[in-house]
């Protein structure tokens, strides 16, 4: 019996639309991280939080809470219909008072803890100290993961260079060989991959079940890369879809993997006009 040719059309149409939604995807879940704005929450944060809103944000992830407690950040957000997806606690917070950082993130409603650094010295992050993290990385992984949130690690470029100790394996190459892909993720930095010399679509495609958000963030078109500080000049931060990344090809890798929540960093000296020009950007992209 030949089928109808309406419904072969429609049936044509569901497809077309499905396409088009997973294309999209990753705008479903656009967010900032606040530490964008951080000289706008130094002075005022109920004010920089309005600004997020006003942009049609609804999803940030959060760099300290200034002056407020969890419960009175959280009444802030909730306010402006605000979601802290996740939350930046750092290092040395979490050796400190892991307690403290599970509460403070279960109070917030938080899914993620990310922690953004890893303190080391002139000499950069040693096999010791990556090995120590490790430790660490699976011990607070672990802690969270018995409340429901997942813990992670964002690398900032200096993790990517080879140990002659370790065979020539990287920082990076051992956090995702010796930490439990069940109670360690990854934040995926697009700049500072990049900025180190390393291609981010190929990183996310390499370990596509470790990747969980993706910080948003470009560099200036002529900025030098192939560099492993962990560090740069404000100039050479610029709008998304301004500098020198691919962000189709990052963007499909990230949805083709799966991760959560596309978070714009912006550390340009002007965040106020880079973020709508990012976003504008980014919300009407084509992947």
């Amino acid at each position: 019996m030949k089928t109808p040719r309406w419904i072969v059309l429609l049936a044509s149409l569901v497809t077309l639309a499905a396409a088009a939604g997973a294309s999209e995807a990753y705008k479903q879940h656009l967010g900032l991280q606040l530490w964008s704005l951080r000289d706008q929450m130094k002075a005022d944060i109920p004010a920089a939080l309005d600004w997020v809103k006003a942009q049609g944000l609804t999803e940030v992830e959060t760099a300290g809470l200034g002056s407020y407690t969890a419960e009175q950040f959280l009444q802030l957000l909730n306010d402006r219909g605000l979601k802290a997806v996740s939350a930046h606690i750092g290092y040395d917070d979490l050796n400190k008072d892991l307690a403290g950082a599970i509460n403070t993130a279960k109070i917030l409603g938080a899914k993620y803890v990310m922690t953004a650094w890893i303190p080391h010295g002139k000499e950069g992050l040693t096999a010791e100290l990556t090995h120590q993290a490790i430790a660490n990385f699976n011990k607070w992984g672990a802690a969270f993961r018995a409340e429901g949130i997942t813990y992670g690690y964002h690398p900032h470029g200096y993790e990517f260079v080879p140990f002659s100790s370790e065979g020539g394996k990287t920082a990076f190459d051992l956090m995702v060989e010796k930490t439990n892909p069940d109670h360690v993720s990854f934040e995926m930095d697009v700049f500072w991959v990049f900025h180190a010399g390393v291609d981010p679509a190929a990183l996310l495609k390499k370990h596509p079940t470790r990747w969980t958000l993706l910080h948003v963030k470009d560099i200036r078109k002529g900025a030098v890369t192939g560099l492993s500080t962990g560090g740069a000049p404000p100039i050479d931060n610029v709008a998304v879809g301004t500098g020198q990344i691919d962000w189709p090809a990052v963007l499909g890798a990230a949805q083709d993997i799966g991760v959560k929540h596309y978070l714009i960093e912006d550390e340009t000296p002007t965040p106020l006009v880079c973020i709508p020009d990012s976003l504008k950007y980014l919300r009407a992209l084509k992947l």
